[in-house]
């Protein structure tokens, strides 16, 4: 065995053709008569084992990780394909013929209308969505009419709104800056991949991107959503639509997946926000005197309460996570948090954002600073919502001096820890565990799917016929 730039010793029970490129730190390696090599960082305990028994065995299946490693360590890169391995910044290669290890990673994300006759269609996917509106599995068969009820009458006042940031969502694009940012810190890191994106709502949809990461043969695959806190309405729901397309294609149901479902406490995102409303504050005369006030999108109450979703408690954390930070800088301002984008008469998660911006100026504060801390993309909710709306009625109320955190896009910190995540996720890739989902047994029933969506329908043409029944629904609903 050879090595190259690194004295080290080696336990062989024969000789192998192997290479060895190692940095100088405390790595001992040793390759046994089965083919099998395993690699030792002294510094971390971090010890890797790649076997290659019969010699052509795909070793990836076969990888193990032992000893401590820290969360966001570069030695949690990991990959190995047969007579490869690599781990942080060293690699082994063998002279047999490699297996090309293909790694992709899906960026999710809500998707947006790009134009106003989007719109009403893009609605209608969204309040179709069984995670959006949960409907008791009585009247599930009301999702469809419900969803074009409430899309048509909803699409005059979204086109206002979409209309007033310049005639669509600048969601896609940014997503699509993203994945090549995120492509190209891979690569930086020595980790060639493929970064696609899947959209629940819109174009491109997560049905798409699947769809060409099966064309392109993918190997392992990471997830990545796009949303720092993990909530069965954002998160879950893209995860509910892979879950039933890898149970139904037999060629996706033994690929490796790796699903990053939360990364709102990781160091590179939580520095990140500090930094951006560290920059802002110093727009401000009197920085220390501004209230920092976080506003993330709100979900049902009901979502926490009976469906056990983790956001509510995940934004708490995330908010104490980001202050703490502030701290360490010697950046003691006040802070609140607040939920936006309520929909419909159930209650959301409290407080709200309007009416905690009306009660801070009744209270006397001058000087706030918007953050949208759901948010890693410009989009209607913080280019309308937050910078038209919450800003009138802030200035309204009394506020005097006005600002807002950009959202993260494509700031390079951001980005390099995502990749850091990606790289983390990938030794742990293993096939889709498939959950049973009755709704989607009944929708493959076609004569089940028939009655449902007459039903629906007439009652649908009920509400439209009747100016009471409309107008109680549109009060309640709309």
């Amino acid at each position: 065995m050879k090595l190259h730039g690194y004295t080290n010793t080696l336990n062989s029970d024969h000789r192998v053709s192997t290479l060895c490129s190692l940095p100088k730190s405390g790595v001992s390696s040793s390759c046994k008569s089965s083919g099998s090599l395993q690699v030792r960082d002294k510094s971390t305990g971090l010890v890797v084992s790649c076997s290659s028994s019969n010699g052509h065995r795909d070793v990836m299946q076969g990888l193990h990780l032992s000893g401590p490693i820290e969360k966001r360590s570069r030695l949690g890169q990991a990959f190995c394909s047969v007579g490869t391995f690599t781990v942080g910044e060293f690699a082994l290669e063998s002279h047999s013929q490699a297996v090309e290890e293909k790694i992709g990673v899906l960026l999710l994300n809500l998707g947006g209308p790009e134009t106003l006759d989007d719109v009403k269609p893009f609605l209608y996917n969204l309040f179709a969505d069984p995670d959006i509106i949960r409907l008791p599995r009585l009247f599930r068969f009301l999702q469809e009419p419900l969803a074009k009820l409430i899309s048509t009458f909803r699409a005059p006042k979204s086109k206002e709104g979409y209309a007033s940031i310049g005639g669509g969502s600048p969601l896609r694009k940014i997503t699509d800056e993203q994945a090549q940012a995120l492509k190209m810190a891979l690569e930086e890191k020595n980790i060639s991949a493929n970064v696609y994106v899947g959209m629940r709502y819109w174009y491109p949809f997560t049905e798409e991107a699947i769809q060409q990461i099966k064309r392109d043969a993918i190997t392992r695959l990471v997830v990545l959503p796009l949303y720092p806190q993990y909530s069965i309405s954002t998160t879950g729901s893209s995860i509910r639509v892979l879950q039933k397309m890898f149970r139904e294609d037999a060629s996706l149901s033994t690929l490796p997946v790796s699903i990053i479902k939360s990364w709102y406490q990781r160091e590179g995102y939580i520095k990140s926000m500090a930094d951006l409303i560290q920059a802002e504050l110093k727009n401000f005369a009197n920085p220390q005197e501004v209230m920092i006030f976080f506003s993330a999108h709100g979900v049902p109450v009901s979502y926490v309460e009976n469906a056990g979703d983790p956001y509510k408690d995940e934004m708490e954390e995330c908010i104490y996570l980001i202050m703490q930070e502030m701290k360490a800088r010697g950046i003691g301002n006040e802070h609140t948090l607040a939920y936006q984008s309520r929909v419909g008469p159930v209650q959301w998660l409290k407080p709200y954002t309007d009416e905690v911006l009306v009660e801070l100026g009744q209270k006397g504060i001058k000087s706030l600073l918007a953050v949208p801390v759901s948010f890693v993309s410009e989009h209607i909710e913080t280019l309308e919502e937050i910078d038209m709306e919450y800003k009138h009625l802030a200035l309204e109320s009394g506020i005097e001096n006005w600002g807002r955190v950009p959202a993260l896009n494509c700031k390079s910190s951001f980005i390099l820890d995502l990749a850091d995540a990606v790289i983390e996720a990938l030794p742990s890739a293993t096939a889709l565990s498939p959950h049973a989902n009755s709704t989607d047994a009944d929708d493959r029933d076609p004569f089940q799917y028939a009655i449902k969506l007459l039903f629906g329908s007439v009652l649908a043409f009920i509400l439209l016929l009747s100016p009471k029944a409309f107008l109680a629904f549109r009060n309640n609903i709309l």
